[in-house]
């Protein structure tokens, strides 16, 4: 990620096993809850194209139960539920679910829309606590949503609901419910992870954390009491701030590890941020040969890495670039010239496994949807033999495109390169006012493109889904996601520009942080996925 619009961005069991060998994920989580019942009929068959499917009731306010039908075109199968009606309409197909035992219970399901509806949601009610929502959000193709409620008292009911204007529809099919997300054929996120590079400085500047009670705590610990177990650390070669280089990373990460999480370091191999509309070199590096930069790139990772380890907290995985789509250290690396970009990765990696051969290198790129970029760029680096072992993706919603084509894109690239992906940056906003004078980048346009409501629980949902399509990456190789800059709240001195004391922060509305810096329940995700 680059942070701000503006300077910051222009344009399989046996693999489990081995990964947790290597030690880059965490064991298996405590067995969940299991669920009591289960969906009657969830992918809409046993009726074929009908009024009311089997299993299923539907109620509408206004007398419109016909606006909720099955029809022909599944996701799955043959069948789908669909809600169309010419006129405006509200209406709600249901099932209510006995016998269940207490604990968190996970709703999910495939669904498509055409948009335009006043609502459209999945919901968990009556289930003993307040109703829990999550918006279908508009898409052509098919994605996964899932909305999560604690159940007491033995039961609960899952709806589908559409609250629509003429002409408006949506389809669902293959539905799930579940005890603590054991539906997902992923299993549980191996990695829960935040990017928390802004926190040191946050925290020297003032900020402060408080869990969702309003009681103040250590920020990390605060992560890890809701789930996470992984911390990704950005570093600089020479940042005008001094913040995010090599002392204060290592600083960072004898925190991290002594909360028991993983360490994820991502180096940008710039002063500054990078990302696929600018990856400018060092100044130090300015005038060096090829030869020269790339020799840099080796004992850079190197010194960072091998200082790491020397104080025991060594990297469990190392970013050799970031968001490289376009290559790095520009003009010299960049993918118009893949002989040296192949040079510079494979110097990199090589610096990773020279320090501690169990550390897992992976390659990260933007745009987590873009199938076609992202099969070209690592047909071109496996053609060159550079050496890596996890695929790493940026998915933001409101950017990158739907849901789908995230799950689209990382099933094939899971498939085609034989290795292990996950979403290295994805956030959400919360809300759309702002808590200092910077404008933000999650606005009112960005709610629209990422069909979530920027609200504290829209905002939990969307990371859910998240989530979700890499968890069902087949063959147990969708590794988890990490949420970027969770902890980079409105802190006077801590803005995007590290050149710039004054400079505002154009993030703190996707902050897991309230305007209070009381926790939000997105932070409670990391729990139960």
């Amino acid at each position: 990620m680059s942070g701000p619009s503006h300077p910051l961005r222009t344009a399989a069991a046996a693999l489990g096993a081995v990964l947790l060998a290597a030690g880059l994920v965490a064991g298996p989580a405590p067995s969940p809850v299991r669920a009591a019942a289960t969906i009657t009929n969830p992918g809409f068959e046993s009726s074929g194209a009908s009024q009311t499917p089997t299993g299923w009731s539907e109620s509408s306010s206004s007398g419109q139960q016909s606006a909720s039908f099955t029809e022909a075109g599944g996701r799955s199968g043959n069948y789908r539920l669909s809600h169309w009606a010419s006129g405006a309409y509200r209406v709600e197909t249901y099932q209510q679910l006995t016998g269940l035992g207490n604990g968190s219970y996970t709703l999910r399901a495939w669904v498509r829309s055409g948009g335009g509806q006043v609502a459209a949601y999945l919901a968990l009610r009556n289930c003993g606590g307040a109703e829990q929502r999550v918006s279908i959000p508009t898409a052509s193709s098919w994605t996964q949503v899932s909305v999560t409620a604690q159940v007491s008292g033995g039961q609960c009911t899952a709806a589908i609901v559409s609250d629509a204007r003429a002409g408006n529809w949506i389809n669902v099919d293959d539905v799930e419910f579940t005890g603590g997300g054991t539906g997902n054929p992923g299993g549980a996120a191996q990695i829960r992870g935040v990017d928390i590079s802004t926190l040191l400085k946050s925290q020297d500047r003032g900020g402060v954390y408080r869990d969702s009670a309003g009681t103040q705590r250590d920020p990390l610990q605060l992560l890890t009491s809701n789930g996470v177990n992984y911390a990704r650390l950005k570093v600089w070669v020479n940042p005008a701030d001094g913040y995010n280089n090599r002392a204060r990373v290592l600083t960072m990460a004898s925190r991290i590890k002594a909360q028991g999480m993983r360490l994820l370091v991502d180096f940008h191999y710039s002063d500054s941020w990078a990302d696929p509309g600018k990856q400018n070199k060092p100044a130090a590096w300015s005038g060096y040969s090829f030869n020269q930069l790339r020799d840099a790139v080796y004992n850079h990772t190197y010194d960072v890495l091998n200082a790491l380890k020397a104080q025991g907290t060594t990297a469990d995985m190392v970013q050799v670039g970031n968001e490289i789509n376009d290559g790095m250290l520009w003009p010299d690396g960049r993918s118009n010239n893949w002989a040296n970009l192949a040079a510079l990765l494979t110097a990199g990696s090589n610096a990773v496994k020279a320090v501690n051969s169990s550390t897992q290198v992976m390659l990260h790129l933007a745009e987590g949807g873009n199938n076609s970029q992202h099969r070209w760029w690592f047909d071109q680096a496996t053609s060159r033999g550079v050496p890596f072992d996890v695929i790493g993706v940026s998915h933001y919603l409101y950017w990158h495109g739907s849901l789908g084509s995230l799950q689209a894109n990382l099933n094939d690239l899971a498939s085609r390169y034989g290795r292990p992906v996950l979403v290295a940056e994805t956030a959400y906003g919360f809300t759309l006012n702002a808590d200092d004078g910077e404008p933000n980048i999650f606005n009112s346009s960005s709610q629209s493109a990422g069909g979530y409501p920027a609200t504290p629980q829209g905002q939990a949902d969307a990371l859910r889904a998240v989530f979700d399509v890499v968890r069902s990456v087949p063959n147990g190789r969708g590794l988890g996601v990490f949420y970027w800059e969770p902890t980079w709240t409105a802190v006077a001195g801590n803005g995007w520009d590290p050149t710039n004391p004054s400079s505002g922060n154009g993030w703190e509305n996707q902050a897991l942080f309230d305007y209070g810096d009381r926790a939000l329940p997105g932070l409670a995700v990391f729990g139960s996925v």
